[in-house]
C-alpha cells in the first residue's frame, strides 16, 4: 500500500487523537531521519503504522495475539496495552503489506524499546514521545532538543523519566523497558 492510502485507511480506523498523534509521529520521524542520515520513507512508513492496532480493545489485542500465534509475556498479560506494539508490526505486514523487517521491528519495539536498537527503532520511539501533540511528558522541551543531536542520550533520557513516573505512579513495569535502558546507561556511561 502506498502512504496515503494507509494515511486513508487509518482515519477511519483509528480515534481523532490517536489519528492526530500518528500523522504527529511520522512527521517527527522524518524530521528525525534526516538530523541522523537515516532512510525517510522508512520512517514515515514505520511512524505512520507505529499505532495502527492502538485502538483495538485490550481484550480482542489478547485474543488476536492467541489467533496470530504472537509471543504475549507475563507483562504483556497484566498489560495488554502493551501488545499493540507487537501486533501492529503484524498488521503492518499482514493488512498493510509491508515487507521491509526494518519498519516492522521498529513498530514492534516502540513502546519497550530493546537492548541493541538500530537507528530507525529509536527514531520511532523517540518520535512517539516527541511529537509536537504531546505535552504532558516531563523534560519534553530538553528531550527535543536532546533528539535531533544524539539519539543514545535522548533514549536513555526517556527511559530514564519513563521509570521515574513508573516508580512514582506505582505502574507495572515491563520488563523490556529496564533491560532497555540498562543497556543505554552502559553503552554510555
Amino acid at each position: 500500500m502506498k502512504r496515503l492510502e494507509i494515511e486513508k485507511k487509518l482515519k477511519k480506523e483509528l480515534d481523532k487523537e490517536r489519528y492526530t498523534h500518528t500523522i504527529g509521529v511520522m512527521y517527527t520521524a522524518a524530521a528525525l531521519a534526516m538530523a541522523h542520515h537515516a532512510d525517510v520513507e522508512q520512517a514515515m512508513y514505520a511512524g505512520l503504522l507505529h499505532d495502527c492496532a492502538k485502538c483495538i480493545s485490550n481484550k480482542k489485542k489478547l485474543k488476536l495475539c492467541k489467533k496470530y500465534r504472537i509471543i504475549v509475556s507475563e507483562s504483556e498479560k497484566r498489560c495488554p496495552f502493551l501488545l499493540h506494539a507487537k501486533l501492529g508490526a503484524f498488521h503492518a505486514e499482514k493488512i498493510y503489506g509491508v515487507k521491509d523487517p526494518k519498519i516492522l521491528h521498529a513498530i514492534q519495539t516502540h513502546t519497550t524499546g530493546e537492548p541493541g536498537m538500530n537507528v530507525l527503532d529509536k527514531i520511532i520511539y523517540i518520535a512517539d514521545y516527541i511529537e509536537p501533540n504531546r505535552k504532558k511528558a516531563p523534560n519534553l522541551d530538553k528531550i527535543r532538543s536532546m533528539a535531533f543531536a544524539d539519539l543514545d542520550k535522548t533514549m536513555l533520557k526517556i527511559l530514564s523519566d519513563t521509570l521515574q513516573y513508573l516508580r512514582d505512579k506505582g505502574g507495572e513495569l515491563d520488563p523490556m523497558t529496564r533491560k532497555t535502558y540498562e543497556y543505554f546507561y552502559k553503552k554510555l556511561k
